[in-house]
């Protein structure tokens, strides 16, 4: 995490939550009924009978597959997605998984791709001065940070906009400066080729509705994990407040706003505690899509990757509480499950037990991974240490855990 945003003074902090729960009725993304109503057959669909079988032959079969052993707790009974998947980070295990490779709309975990794609592009020193048609092209009822026209920003206030606010504003100003939305598709298909993601189709770089995008539980989590490869991807997916640009002058900011993170299992919310371990990665939710999410979570020596599309339950925060209840099972799962299948490598991945290759500024180093303990309210959350230097957050204690970059097994 930037150190500027390491000790932020509690005043801002309260704001930014304030600017939070007044904002939680705002879907990121979300489409108009109307719109939506075009696609209801497909999406209230059956998985097909037979799907990708990418990572394992299991992993094509509809409905849910898990290899019980003699002692292994049951999965839970009140999960009502339409798809979900639990791997293991580290060895690309999947430990269970149902209709995992269902190509469903996205929505704004979509992003994952685009970070883990065009992050690595741009230092986060760069300024752009945003014009207008930096952000043309956005579709109705879009998620927004607050871009506006004649500033000039950061490209790292450009990705705080993205993971902490899924704005779909600073989405299309860094595809501008990355040639443009259609350049920036074109770009995103490659990579998804690249890590073997069958399931993806890009048409939006936001995750925005978009008739022929879709992808995957299966997808999403090769994007996240790559994208925890990358010690910005990290820093960003695990930052839950910060301060955003309000005011300039001659392209100076002279005021700031606070802004939260919308991954409510990372910053809580009402009724929904932060989950203990969690350290990103990235939610979503559209008409169309429903509410999507992928996070990773650290427990004792594991670390475990969850995604979950469209849950049906008509519970509040019903896409976090089924990733906590599998983050739950899985860590208590640890050792007594066989895996239903596992996570590819890309293409050009390393063979098992050789180093995994480095991407973006990550070079030859590798960057810590820490988990946090303790709080007061006896909830974690796990976070990157940046240089090396140990961050605080509101009084919370930091503890290395892990190295990142993971080795990948080939698939």
């Amino acid at each position: 995490m930037p150190d500027s945003h390491a000790a932020r003074p509690t005043s801002h902090l309260k704001k930014a939550a304030v600017l939070f729960a007044a904002s939680a009725l705002t879907f990121a993304g979300a489409l108009p009924a109307a719109a939506a109503d075009k696609d209801k057959d497909k999406t209230e669909a059956k998985p097909p009978a037979s799907m990708s079988q990418v990572g394992g032959a299991q992993l094509g079969k509809p409905g849910t597959q898990v290899n019980l052993q003699k002692g292994a707790p049951v999965l839970p009974k009140d999960l009502t997605a339409k798809s979900w998947l639990v791997a293991d980070a580290e060895s690309g295990e999947v430990l269970a998984s149902h209709n995992p490779h269902w190509q469903l709309p996205p929505a704004s975990t979509m992003k994952m791709l685009f970070a883990d794609t065009v992050l690595p592009k741009f230092p986060k020193t760069t300024t752009h001065k945003v014009v207008p048609s930096d952000l043309a092209g956005m579709g109705a009822g879009s998620s927004l940070v607050g871009i506006k026209e004649g500033f000039t920003y950061s490209v790292h206030d450009l990705w705080l906009g993205v993971f902490l606010r899924s704005g779909n504003d600073a989405v299309h100003v860094l595809s501008a400066m990355n040639q443009g939305v259609a350049q920036t598709v074109k770009d995103m298909q490659a990579h998804a080729d690249e890590l073997q993601a069958g399931d993806t189709h890009v048409v939006s770089p936001d995750g925005y509705d978009m008739p022929g995008q879709h992808s995957s539980a299966y997808d999403l989590t090769l994007f996240a994990r790559s994208g925890l490869h990358k010690k910005d991807f990290r820093e960003y997916a695990a930052t839950p407040t910060a301060e955003f640009p309000m005011k300039q002058k001659k392209g100076k900011t002279t005021k700031q706003f606070g802004i939260q993170n919308t991954n409510r299992l990372l910053t809580g919310s009402l009724g929904l505690p932060a989950y203990k371990g969690i350290a990103g990665v990235k939610n979503g939710n559209t008409t169309n899509a429903g509410a999507t999410f992928t996070g990773v979570a650290e427990r004792g020596d594991r670390v475990l990757l969850v995604t979950v599309m469209n849950p049906k339950a008509k519970e509040s925060d019903a896409v976090y509480k089924e990733t906590a209840r599998l983050f739950d099972w899985g860590f208590q799962a640890d050792g007594k499950v066989s895996p239903v299948g596992h996570l590819v490598g890309s293409k050009s991945e390393t063979p098992a037990g050789a180093a995994s290759p480095s991407s973006g500024e990550e070079g030859a180093k590798s960057a810590a991974h820490a988990a946090v303990t303790g709080g007061s309210s006896g909830v974690g959350i796990a976070l990157a240490i940046v240089g090396g230097v140990l961050v605080v957050l509101a009084g919370a204690v930091f503890v290395v855990r892990k190295k990142w970059p993971l080795k990948i097994t080939k698939g």
